[in-house]
């Protein structure tokens, strides 16, 4: 009765401190998301970077230049080096078959896009839709229309690169002039002197990761 008894008191105590270490262990953090307003969008994505181990169902695989990829959900996806997948930005070029209902259609410098999650779509005549670059605001002319800059790569960068350096280099200028072209080219809000401010800090940016900007 005795040896019942402290068994039944050890594994008591056993369970307590199973209970207390699991109360005192940090909650896991939800993954990181990022919030995409632009044109309105208003939807939250993973960020470029973020791991994971299985990719979402019925994700379609992709090739280009040789290298595969995977798009669900508005979200681009590649091989991670050490195993698993990792959230990427699409290089340029790259063509999916569909879109998600959430898509937003904007109307830039005269030409349509599509765009969710920071990236521009432009829809092919044989089917599919196209990743293309940023479409860059340039300075507004006399007759307030918005220019476009055109971006050349002078180290060789691949498109995912420059696809990369374009986003990073959009976010910081409109972080540094607190002007955002996508509303602005929309005709919402278009603000002269911060827009030159924008150019000025986008173009110092790309160059700086070695484009020529025109």
């Amino acid at each position: 009765m005795t040896r019942e008894r402290s068994t039944s008191r050890a594994a008591m105590l056993l369970a307590m401190a199973l209970l207390c270490e699991a109360a005192a262990a940090p909650a896991l953090a939800a993954p990181p998301r990022w919030f995409d307003q632009a044109h309105g969008h208003a939807r939250h994505y993973p960020p470029a970077g973020v791991r994971l181990r299985v990719l979402p169902p019925r994700a379609p695989a992709l090739v280009w230049a040789g290298a595969p990829y995977w798009f669900s959900a508005g979200v681009w996806y590649a091989p991670a080096a050490v195993g698993g997948y990792v959230v990427v930005r699409p290089p340029f070029g790259i063509v999916v078959d569909d879109l998600p209902a959430f898509r937003t259609a904007v109307v830039i410098g005269g030409i349509g896009y599509l765009y969710l999650n920071g990236v521009y779509y432009r829809e092919r005549a044989q089917g599919g839709y196209e990743v293309v670059p940023t479409p860059l605001v340039g300075p507004g002319g006399a007759d307030g229309a918005s220019g476009r800059l055109y971006v050349y790569p002078n180290r060789s960068q691949t498109a995912e690169q420059q696809a990369d350096d374009e986003y990073a280099c959009h976010r910081w200028a409109a972080a540094q002039s607190g002007f955002d072209p996508a509303p602005a080219a929309t005709g919402q809000g278009a603000d002269g002197a911060r827009r030159g401010d924008y150019v000025r800090a986008q173009t110092a940016c790309l160059e700086a990761r070695g484009y020529t900007v025109r």
